[in-house]
């Protein structure tokens, strides 16, 4: 029986406010460790258990394209750094969180980050050499791998998935074309950077089933009824209760139907022993500063007693810029856009392969080659000199941080209704640590259901810029060289001048490796940031 709680006020030894992954993982472990500590779990979205949209790997796509109540869409204010856009940025709204609904894509950090987190923000027993152990434990690896960095036994499953003509044409023209960086059978080592490979999945080799957190930490305990781990979905928190500075519970409303604070009636859990605020980059800063922590001033705008002077509470927002160009693909080329783009027939063929041995495209998610790319001293260049000054002080002296990852994506990923059927395949690349901050602020005090003061602040810094302008050229290089390379797809490309060298073609087929790299001119380097303004 599931053990989910009812009723209005309840007492518990632990509250973790957000039921994302880091939670999912947190309460799962403590609650295998004392099956009679009582573990509350309160989560806005709902439970995603068994449900086929979310356990078959390929439906993320479609759920990103057209979200529903597994997401919540933040929209930001208009941005001159994105050309006067007012971006949405989605983020998962269920038990789970990312792990639920995102592109099931395995990236670990670098080890010098987490060896920062322990010697540059004094945090003792947070560096790797602590936590490289703790990250073995919770995964197997079935994909190629070091022993000594690579867990065989945990919850969480790691796969590569089917030897695709994208990802073995991308990986055999950057052997040839990118001489200077070199090959690995495992390119999330830790330790590893600048190194082109196969990109494992969050995705059972054997099952083909998205391994998310709830499926592996969660309901295993609710299904026995053996643990004392309560969730309840669809509760909006609107903030942590104090008695004499300590906090002691939770109040909280529904999220399910209608949402309106006036007719919302709270309910408030207690916590004996902790609360774990663990709601994402949007819903923690927004809950901290509900219940009295925060900067004085939004605290002030929002008629918010202050509890905790805290002002970089909402403050540093930061994001990957993503961007995939898209490039027109040969009839033989191993791509998704069948499943992705496909009709519903054609997608059920793929589900009942699924359901029958877990494999086939529904088992996929797209990303099957890449790598954590560095500059060197001539990308340095071309880069430009807004970027030097990051480059010398945090990234020249740690070797495993990548500046971007660039790699491939077996389909078209827009929405351009302009693109004709067919298949596609994305260079697709993101900046590792952004240079540019945002915020993330309330705005309409204790209303738990009222919109956020967002600023994403992407590409507000120049550096940013260069950055992405040198990661396209990269991946332009790369897709044209590769067999199944039949053009651009003009629309998802810069727009440059009529007479650019660098102008994009609807039709053409590859180029031989020593065919010289595509001269732009200052002009077509205006073109691509305005580009990336406009799609980043």
């Amino acid at each position: 029986m599931e053990h989910y709680a009812t009723s209005a006020d309840e007492h518990f030894d632990i509250i973790f406010v957000g039921g994302g992954a880091a939670a999912c993982v947190t309460a799962g472990r403590l609650a295998q460790a004392d099956p009679n500590l009582k573990i509350l779990i309160l989560e806005t979205g709902p439970l995603t258990k068994d449900l086929p949209r979310h356990v078959q790997p390929a439906r993320y796509f479609h759920n990103l394209m057209n979200p529903g109540e597994t997401f919540t869409l933040h929209k930001a204010k208009p941005s001159l750094a994105l050309a006067g856009r007012e971006v949405v940025v989605p983020s998962a709204r269920c038990l789970g969180g990312g792990s639920s609904v995102n592109f099931a894509m395995y990236t670990r950090a670098a080890a010098s980050d987490y060896d920062d987190w322990e010697k540059v923000h004094e945090n003792p027993g947070w560096g790797s050499k602590h936590l490289i152990p703790l990250l073995k434990k919770a995964e197997t690896f079935q994909a190629i791998g070091d022993p000594e960095i690579h867990g065989n036994t945990g919850p969480i499953k790691a796969s590569y998935g089917p030897d695709t003509n994208v990802a073995s044409q991308f990986l055999e023209v950057a052997r040839k074309y990118d001489e200077e960086r070199k090959s690995t059978d495992d390119a999330n080592g830790f330790f590893t950077c600048n190194a082109y490979g196969r990109w494992p999945r969050y995705i059972d080799a054997i099952t083909g089933r998205r391994s998310d957190t709830p499926h592996n930490y969660i309901y295993k305990h609710t299904d026995s009824g053996l643990t004392e781990l309560t969730i309840r979905e669809q509760r909006r928190v609107v903030r942590v209760i104090f008695q004499n500075f300590r906090a002691v519970g939770v109040e909280h409303v529904t999220d399910a139907g209608r949402r309106d604070v006036q007719t919302s009636e709270p309910s408030v859990s207690y916590a004996s022993r902790l609360i774990v605020i663990s709601a994402g980059a949007f819903g923690s800063p927004a809950i901290l500063e509900r219940s009295g922590i925060g900067g004085a001033d939004v605290l002030k705008r929002n008629k918010i007693e202050p509890i905790v002077d805290l002002p970089g509470v909402g403050e540093h927002y930061m994001d990957h810029n993503l961007i995939f160009s898209p490039y027109l693909a040969s009839d033989d080329a191993d791509t998704m856009d069948a499943i992705f783009r496909g009709n519903k027939a054609s997608i059920e063929k793929f589900a009942s392969r699924w359901a029958r041995d877990g494999q086939g495209p529904m088992a996929q998610n797209g990303i099957d080659a890449g790598i954590k790319l560095r500059p060197n001293s001539k990308d340095l260049d071309e880069i430009g000199p807004e970027f030097k000054a990051t480059w010398k002080n945090y990234f020249e002296h740690a070797p495993d941080k990548p500046v971007v990852w660039l790699g491939t994506f077996s389909a078209y990923s827009g929405n351009n209704p302009a693109a004709p059927w067919g298949k596609y395949f994305s260079a697709t690349y993101f900046t590792g640590y952004p240079v540019s901050r945002g915020r993330v602020h309330i705005s309409m005090g204790l209303n738990p259901y009222g919109k956020l003061d967002f600023e994403p602040g992407y590409l507000n810094h120049p550096a940013d810029l260069g950055v992405l302008r040198w990661a396209y050229k990269k991946g332009r290089e790369l897709a044209r060289r590769m067999d199944i390379y039949r053009g651009e797809f003009v629309l998802g490309h810069p727009s440059f001048p009529k007479d650019s060298n660098a102008t994009t073609k609807d039709f053409a087929q590859p180029v031989e490796i020593s065919t010289p790299d595509i001269a732009y001119t200052a002009e077509d380097d205006q073109a691509i940031d305005e580009y990336h303004r406009k799609t980043g």
